[in-house]
């Protein structure tokens, strides 16, 4: 008999995986405006940096939440809930299982600062 195997990383969605910074940052610069989602990129790769940010956003860590919680979250950044909604699910970036949602991918830390050398001096 199999053993099932664990997943690792390789196991999340294709969205989840950051793109280039750099085009991250102008796509952002483009369809987020004074905290608000002003439109919806229609090219898959500028979408999933879209559905990417507004996951970090509305479902911010792996807790689950109901349906209406989350619609209110997403609310605060594009009037069409249902739509972003159902495109988190469907990229893989968040599960659904009844009426709650969970983030499907591990929230990703950003490195800590650096700590200063103590033998050098600023200034």
């Amino acid at each position: 008999m199999a053993r099932p195997v664990e997943p690792g990383p390789s196991a999340l969605p294709p969205a989840a995986e950051p793109d280039d910074p750099a085009f991250e940052a102008r796509v952002l610069r483009a369809f987020v405006k004074d905290g608000r989602l002003v439109s919806f990129p229609a090219r898959e790769r500028k979408k999933l940096v879209v559905l990417r940010f507004l996951l970090d956003r509305v479902l911010p860590d792996e807790a689950p939440v109901e349906e209406r919680e989350l619609n209110l979250r997403i609310a605060l950044w594009h009037p069409d809930v249902a739509v972003l909604r159902r495109y988190l699910v469907d990229t893989g970036l968040a599960t659904r299982a009844g009426m709650a949602y969970r983030r499907a991918i591990p929230v990703w830390e950003a490195p800590p600062d650096p700590a200063p050398d103590p033998g050098s001096e600023t200034g």
